[in-house]
């Protein structure tokens, strides 16, 4: 699957882009690379993911974002029965960032190192 930003694209030069963005990543948040960046679990959980645009600029062709993902991971126990460990998701964050095609509206996500 692409990841596209048609609406961000849009909104761009706008008040509203930061808002924009931030809803288009949610939606499409399966898509965006977290697993990598977990810190303190073991896999990324389906809870809510949180988006936080930090900063943004345009070039001719692409619009770069860096933006902040507030996240849960959980440490995976094996699923058994007697399993004691108990599933509790930990907070995580990571940034990431975000260029987007001004003419396709696709975009693609790298970490922030």
């Amino acid at each position: 699957m692409t990841l596209r930003l048609p609406d961000s694209v849009a909104a761009w030069e706008s008040p509203a882009f930061p808002a924009t963005l931030k809803r288009e990543l949610e939606a499409q948040a399966t898509l965006l690379p977290l697993q990598q960046e977990l810190s303190s679990g073991s896999v990324v959980s389906g809870d809510r993911i949180e988006v936080m645009v930090i900063a943004a600029e345009a070039e001719p062709v692409h619009i770069h974002a860096r933006v902040g993902i507030f996240f849960s991971g959980i440490i995976a126990g094996c699923s058994c029965a007697d399993d004691p460990t108990p599933v509790e998701s930990q907070s995580e964050y990571c940034e990431l960032l975000v260029s987007i095609d001004r003419a396709t509206a696709a975009a693609t996500v790298s970490l922030d190192d």
